[in-house]
């Protein structure tokens, strides 16, 4: 068996073993949350005051203002940390259509910190487009390249859209200034691991599908209706206004 081979088998395993205890610290929360949330909006806000698990969840943000791979004010009051896969559909849908409205109404305002994290489980063109990210972020144009992947993710997974040409193409198209290093990056160690780091932290906490989120600890998971990326992102701000003021 080759390595790549072994690896991919590896990765399916404890994708796998993930699913099948399917008990992740995020779907317990997610759990907490729906129950929360149906008795009223005080409890809901109460719960994500005081439930450990969320504050749990919450320690997955890293705040860190040298990260390429996010975008707002490290010390902004919501931080919505994104896993995700370029191949994914759903994801698209969140990329494309909800998350340039969050951009607008809570990034830009100050409000709203977004960290990706590449969850690419579907396959070998999932982790090839995430390692063309991370490269891409070396050079400051993550989100740039990260818009271009999604304008030209495929229908049909692993099928040729995301070929290693095509990846280098889309990096000048979305203004990469160097394609040497940029090949270079993606072909690196580093690359490597940092997609790996991204998808062992997803499995750790229960991610099985994609795309999921947190806001400040609380899950979302699916590309859901924009208001309830709203109502989450405001409760979490009203929430951490309050517990600033205590």
């Amino acid at each position: 068996m080759s390595r790549k081979i072994q690896k991919y088998s590896t990765r399916k395993t404890f994708a796998g073993l993930a699913i099948i205890a399917a008990i992740g610290l995020l779907a317990i929360a997610a759990i907490q949350m729906l129950g929360a949330d149906k008795k009223s909006d005080k409890p809901a806000a109460a719960a994500t005051h005081t439930n450990p698990m969320y504050a749990q969840l919450a320690k997955m943000a890293k705040r860190d203002a040298k990260d390429p791979l996010a975008m707002g004010r490290a010390d902004a009051p919501v931080v919505m940390v994104e896993y995700s896969d370029f191949q994914c559909p759903f994801c698209k849908v969140f990329a494309t259509k909800l998350e340039p409205q969050l951009i607008s109404d809570y990034v830009d305002k100050g409000v709203l910190r977004i960290e990706w994290r590449s969850m690419a489980i579907f396959g070998a063109e999932s982790e090839d487009a995430a390692r063309a990210a991370w490269a891409a972020g070396q050079q400051g144009k993550f989100w740039e390249y990260h818009r271009a992947l999604f304008d030209h993710a495929p229908e049909k997974k692993n099928t040729g859209a995301f070929t290693r040409d095509k990846l280098v193409e889309l990096a000048g198209a979305a203004g990469v200034p160097d394609i040497d290093r940029f090949r270079a990056d993606l072909d690196s160690p580093a690359a490597t691991g940092a997609v790996q780091a991204d998808v062992n932290e997803g499995i750790g906490i229960g991610v099985n599908s994609t795309p999921a989120f947190l806001i400040n600890g609380r899950p979302i998971l699916g590309a859901q209706p924009i208001e309830q990326f709203r109502a989450a992102i405001d409760l979490a701000r009203t929430t951490q206004s309050q517990q600033d003021t205590e």
